[in-house]
């Protein structure tokens, strides 16, 4: 019943062309014990999703007859990318060249040079 509710909030959102509070809407949402979590990933999006929470709380009860549950906000962090940047075209080659491993076949055929 709440995801489908989720939907139709969604939906509304989309009407009023309100693309910011869609994005808090679009990621994960949990619901637990009468809470109702929404996942950030940032500052913005909090204090937007903080914005948003008296609207989200009429239309959930709206949409769903639920009178008792609880709003909260979670800011997720964000994943650390290990591998770095790619700055030069050897790092970007090697990059897909381990993610398609045809690549390598390819440069050797053709006796392609990387680095330009």
């Amino acid at each position: 019943m709440f995801e489908q509710a989720i939907i139709s909030i969604q939906e509304v959102f989309r009407n009023a062309n309100r693309n910011l509070e869609l994005t808090i809407l679009d990621q994960e949402i949990r619901l637990q014990n009468g809470e109702i979590t929404l996942q950030v990933s940032g500052s913005i999006q909090e204090d937007i999703a903080q914005k948003m929470k008296p609207e989200l709380v009429g239309l959930i009860r709206k949409f769903t007859g639920a009178t008792s549950f609880t709003i909260s906000v979670v800011q997720q962090e964000e994943q650390v990318d290990d591998r770095g940047k790619l700055y030069t075209s050897t790092d970007k080659f090697k990059f897909l060249r381990e993610k398609h491993p045809a690549l390598m076949d390819l440069q050797r055929k053709f006796d392609l040079d990387v680095d330009f």
